[in-house]
C-alpha cells in the first residue's frame, strides 16, 4: 500500500509531465505513451492467438495415442500433429516479438520520463521524482522479466511437445503407447501455468497505464 506521501509524488509527477507535454515537450511523451499503448493491446492479442493455438495442439497431443494406433496410416496422422506444432512454434515466435516490443516501447517512455525529470532545476523535486520514477520502472521490469521466463517456457515445453510426438512414433511400432502417457499429461499441466504467468503481464501492463501512466 503506498503512503499518502508517495501518492502525491507521483501525483507530482504526472502533473509536471502533464504540463510539459502541452508545452511541446522534446521528449515526445504522448507519442512514446501512445506507442506503449498499442504494445499492450497488440501483446494481449498476440497471447489470445497463441493460447488457442497452444491449446489446439495440446488436445491433438492428448488424442493422438489413440490416433495413432487406429490410424491405418500412421506416417500420415503423425506428420498432421507433428504439422500442428510447427504451427504453434510460429505463435510463440510472434509473441516473443511482440513481448519484445512491449519491452522496447515502456523502455522509451521511461527513458523519456527521466530525461525530462532530470531537465528540472529544483532540486527537491528531481529528487523526489526520480525517485518516485526508478521505482515504478524497478517494479514494471521485474514484471517484463517474469514474461520473458513464462514466453521461454513455453518455448521449451513445444520443443519437448515435439520430441513426445516422436518418440510416440516409435512406441507405435514397438507396442509401447502407454509409456509415453506421462510426458503427455506434464505437457497438458504445465501449459495452463504458463498462459496464466502471461495474463499477469498484460493486467499489470494496463495497471501500470491506466493508474499512472494515462494519468497525464
Amino acid at each position: 500500500m503506498k503512503s499518502s506521501h508517495q501518492l502525491a509524488i507521483m501525483f507530482l509527477l504526472f502533473v509536471f509531465l502533464s504540463s510539459a507535454c502541452r508545452q511541446k515537450s522534446p521528449e515526445k511523451l504522448p507519442k512514446f505513451k501512445d506507442k506503449f499503448r498499442a504494445s499492450i493491446a497488440n501483446f494481449e492479442s498476440q497471447k489470445k492467438k497463441t493460447d488457442s493455438r497452444v491449446e489446439d495442439g495440446v488436445k491433438r497431443l492428448s488424442t493422438i495415442q489413440d490416433a495413432l494406433a487406429n490410424a491405418k496410416n500412421v506416417d500420415k496422422e503423425f506428420e498432421r500433429v507433428y504439422g500442428q506444432w510447427g504451427k504453434v512454434d510460429r505463435q510463440v515466435n510472434r509473441l516473443n516479438k511482440d513481448y519484445e516490443n512491449l519491452k522496447e516501447d515502456a523502455n522509451n517512455l521511461f527513458n523519456a520520463m527521466q530525461k525530462q525529470t532530470e531537465s528540472l532545476n529544483d532540486q527537491k523535486t528531481k529528487s523526489e521524482l526520480m525517485s518516485a520514477l526508478n521505482k515504478t520502472r524497478s517494479s514494471y521490469d521485474e514484471t517484463l522479466a517474469k514474461t520473458s521466463s513464462a514466453i521461454e517456457k513455453l518455448r521449451a515445453l513445444h520443443d519437448e511437445a515435439k520430441d513426445v510426438i516422436k518418440a510416440l512414433e516409435v512406441a507405435v511400432g514397438l507396442g509401447q503407447i502407454a509409456e509415453i502417457s506421462s510426458g503427455l499429461k506434464s505437457i497438458e499441466d504445465r501449459v495452463g501455468t504458463i498462459m496464466a504467468e502471461l495474463n499477469n503481464t498484460i493486467s499489470e501492463s494496463k495497471d501500470l497505464y491506466d493508474k499512472k501512466i494515462n494519468a497525464f
